[in-house]
């Protein structure tokens, strides 16, 4: 099936699918600062009535679940924090870990406990910022904990399997459902690509920008330029 058939396919019965929605640079506009992330009040507008016609619509965040609770502002959605690492019972032994870890760099962070963020969006001089936080992906891998960039922005997680991959696949299996559609912006959202393989409908959606992976053009049935225009597709479910 062609993408708009997709869509078609999956809103003809709501009742058994689900949404799961990346929060930044989906239904959030990627802003220089984090927080100052908002979802506009249209958007808000969308999901409150989607979260009425759906089984399920999810925000699954790099965000810690409060703060992406707080940035989407619709209490009717479930929040999955932290790169699906909330779900996970392992997650929280890494914490003393990352938080000795961070205490060691000279680098403004975004520290979510689990998680934490190095953006270098604001950086006078992107090479020489991409070189520095590389220095510090290493250290990170060095002690055992996980490194990856994404857009503008250096993670680091701790080395266990959990994604927003796994985080996707334990929502539909606790609500039994194998319709979904997933929307993501960056290379964390191929994992939750992944996640929909063997639905019985899944429909990828990537929220393309000049900064994300090629690959997720490459593996999405539907491609929009940005949070307006999927803005426009939410308003077609």
């Amino acid at each position: 099936m062609s993408g708009h058939e997709l869509l078609e396919e999956l809103a003809r019965e709501p009742e058994r699918a689900a949404l799961c929605l990346d929060v930044d640079g989906v239904l959030a506009p990627i802003v220089e600062r984090p927080e100052d992330a908002r979802v506009p009040e249209d958007t808000r507008a969308e999901l409150t009535r989607l979260a009425a016609r759906y089984a399920l619509v999810a925000a699954i965040s790099g965000r810690t679940s409060d703060e992406a609770r707080r940035i989407v502002g619709v209490p009717r959605l479930v929040y999955v924090g932290s790169h699906g690492l909330e779900l996970s019972p392992d997650a929280e032994r890494w914490r003393v870990a990352l938080q000795l870890f961070l205490a060691s760099v000279e680098w403004p962070v975004e520290n979510k406990g689990l998680t934490a963020s190095f953006h270098y969006r604001t950086a006078p001089d992107d090479a020489a910022a991409r070189a520095a936080l590389e220095t510090v992906a290493e250290r990170a891998e060095q002690t055992g904990l996980r490194a990856r960039f994404g857009r503008k922005v250096l993670e680091i997680l701790p080395p266990i399997e959990a994604d927003k991959g796994t985080a996707v696949r334990q929502l539909l299996s606790d609500r039994d459902l194998t319709r979904a559609l997933y929307a993501g912006d960056d290379t964390t959202d191929l994992d939750a690509f992944a996640a929909l393989d063997g639905l019985e409908l899944g429909v990828r959606v990537a929220v393309a920008s000049t900064e994300g992976p090629l690959t997720l053009r490459e593996r999405a049935d539907v491609v929009v330029e940005g949070p307006p225009e999927f803005l426009e597709l939410l308003r077609r479910l």
